[in-house]
């Protein structure tokens, strides 16, 4: 990290921190301007129930709303979500097979054999160079003709760490693993989808958007320069932040970091739930 950057970062967490404690969490009113969009998220459980189906369709407007619509009764429900001027992101992980996913079977081939430790069920892609692509731009083409307007790329990121690579077999470089993710947003762009990278940007500037994982002790751990490239580029970058006591001040750290353009979603562990904002 740069060190006058980060001095930056340590003035202005202070900074928040001080002006934060004057006030309550609630009294605390961040929003984004016309750059930001609320976000909901129907795909990610991880603590805490994520958003429901009939939830979203209720409430969410002209929001970016990731659903996993190869779970029963989420794809019936795409056009409805749209009807109020919402944009649909369908997730599919790229970086694993799941063992409760249809299409597992034709999958393990080109997976390795030994579960990762972190989720049950869940296996790393062993090789990109193989049939796992026409696997990936089926789900794709589903993703398509459902009437989604995004795919997002789940565990795009597993074959950059060495000692997940070393301990799991993974025989993916980097430039092949890099590859593969930029193949398949092109081919998404192909059937009329954009396309959201998930937590880097490494290589990744044809993607539409950035969806970036932060938790209550590990804030803004990724690239900062490369999430504000594409903050500057106008495109959406969405902090989906988890276990958090405080989400509005958490919110308006971010803002100060960045700027009034990144969407936030978070969960809260007081309400245990999602909270949404810019609506």
């Amino acid at each position: 990290m740069n060190k006058l950057f980060g001095l930056s970062v340590i003035f202005i967490f202070v900074l928040s921190f001080i002006t934060g404690s004057c006030k309550k969490d609630d009294e605390i009113k961040p929003h984004g301007n016309n750059q930001a969009k609320p976000i909901y998220n129907q795909a990610y459980s991880e603590n805490y129930d994520p958003d429901n189906i009939n939830d979203i369709i209720r409430e969410a407007r002209d929001a970016y709303v990731l659903v996993d619509p190869f779970m029963n009764g989420i794809a019936e429900n795409i056009s409805l979500i749209k009807a109020n001027n919402n944009e649909v992101g369908g997730y599919i992980s790229i970086g694993t097979g799941e063992d409760w996913r249809d299409d597992f079977g034709a999958m393990q081939a080109f997976l390795v054999s030994m579960q990762w430790d972190e989720w049950e069920g869940e296996y790393f892609v062993k090789e990109t160079t193989t049939g796992i692509i026409d696997i990936m731009k089926a789900r794709i083409d589903k993703l398509a003709d459902w009437g989604c307007d995004w795919v997002e790329f789940d565990n795009m990121d597993w074959f950059f760490d060495a000692d997940t690579v070393n301990t799991y077999g993974i025989n993916v470089t980097e430039a092949e693993g890099i590859a593969y993710y930029k193949e398949l947003c092109r081919y998404a762009h192909s059937k009329g989808l954009k396309c959201m990278a998930k937590n880097h940007v490494i290589e990744a500037e044809d993607f539409d958007g950035v969806l970036y994982e932060s938790y209550h002790d590990n804030k803004d751990w990724w690239d900062h320069a490369g999430a504000q490239s594409f903050l500057d580029a106008g495109k959406l970058v969405i902090i989906n932040h988890y276990n958090e006591p405080q989400p509005n001040s958490v919110y308006s750290e971010y803002i100060a970091l960045y700027n009034s353009g990144i969407s936030y979603i978070c969960e809260s562990s007081t309400k245990k739930r999602y909270i949404h904002y810019n609506q």
